[in-house]
């Protein structure tokens, strides 16, 4: 029985400067032609084929051992089917001819235009940017969008909501060997990574409430996303850095019964400030009355006068007061 390998740790491989042998050889090569051409013109058969035979196999041979890295890029070489190591650094390289470089599975051109005409304008990322036909794993720090989702929060309600994901290949070897297509499957683990922890909060919690919510606590909530994409894409060597919610709204089938609820709670709660002011203020007023005795009132007066206050100081309109020209009693 067969048993899948999903032990492979990078390796970093140690390659001679390329320069001097790309030089070296390139000075050969045009030896090689020059006695070809010396052989036609003298007819020196032995020049002919000894500078075929260069060109045929010493030349194509030392420049397929020729690798060149830019910045931030790398190499998986195998040979022969085995890894043997990663190529790092920014360069010319001079390895193994017969080392090729292995990468995760591409995606052609024709693939790519299909995909494009399928998904339109709205083609995530992973499936238009990324074609790996040279063979260099870009060590770069890349970002994820991922598209937005609709996902039931704790409480059932259902919202929109999108994230980006910053991230590095970390374990060259992981990402080429583990996975079949290490974009491809950062996406679809951070979706079902959104969808988890998305399920453990609610979009919103009352005033005062000491519970995490997805909107009043986004920061802490990326932090706990970003490690949950972590713990799902280790094995594919990538290294999350950050996740950041992009995106966060109730679904178009409840905001409107979301806005009246949200309207309902900021009118209750302005009604109840409103009230804790009326009652300080008429407090106040029958103080300062008692106080300077500016007039005296019974209990009777008292409650008609608070009353009166309260209706002045709660109405929602300006208050249009009657003047009494005669005795109050």
């Amino acid at each position: 029985m067969n048993e899948r390998n999903t032990g492979y740790q990078e390796k970093r491989l140690r390659a001679a400067n390329g320069l001097p042998i790309l030089m070296g050889n390139i000075a050969l090569a045009v030896l090689a032609v020059a006695g070809i051409i010396y052989g036609i013109c003298d007819h020196r058969t032995a020049f002919i084929i000894l500078g075929i035979l260069y060109l045929l196999l010493p030349f194509s041979l030392l420049l397929g051992g020729i690798k060149v890295l830019g910045p931030n890029e790398a190499r998986v070489l195998t040979l022969f089917g085995k890894y043997i190591g990663t190529l790092r650094g920014e360069g010319i390289f001079f390895v193994n001819p017969f080392c090729s470089s292995a990468r995760p599975a591409e995606q052609s051109a024709e693939a790519m235009l299909a995909s494009i005409a399928e998904d339109g304008e709205n083609a995530p990322p992973a499936k238009v940017r990324h074609v790996a036909v040279s063979g260099k794993l870009s060590l770069k720090t890349m970002t994820l969008n991922n598209e937005r989702q609709k996902i039931n929060d704790l409480l059932g309600n259902p919202i929109i909501i999108g994230i980006a994901v910053i991230w590095h290949i970390e374990d060259t070897a992981k990402a080429v060997f583990a996975v079949d297509n290490y974009m491809e499957f950062l996406s679809i683990q951070s979706d079902a990574a959104l969808r988890n922890i998305v399920r453990l909060y609610p979009y919103d919690i009352a005033e005062g409430g000491e519970e995490k919510s997805l909107r009043g606590s986004s920061q802490e909530i990326a932090d706990v996303l970003a490690e949950e994409i972590q713990k799902r894409v280790e094995c594919a060597g990538l290294k999350i850095e950050e996740a950041r919610i992009t995106n966060l709204a109730y679904a178009p089938e409840i905001a409107a019964a979301m806005l009246q609820r949200q309207q309902a709670s900021a009118v209750v709660d302005a009604r109840k400030l409103i009230v804790e002011g009326a009652v300080g203020m008429v407090e106040m007023a029958l103080d300062a009355l008692s106080d300077k005795q500016v007039v005296e009132l019974d209990d009777e007066r008292k409650a008609q006068m608070v009353s009166n206050l309260m209706v002045v100081l709660c109405a929602g309109k300006d208050a249009q007061p009657i003047v009494n020209s005669g005795s109050i009693y």
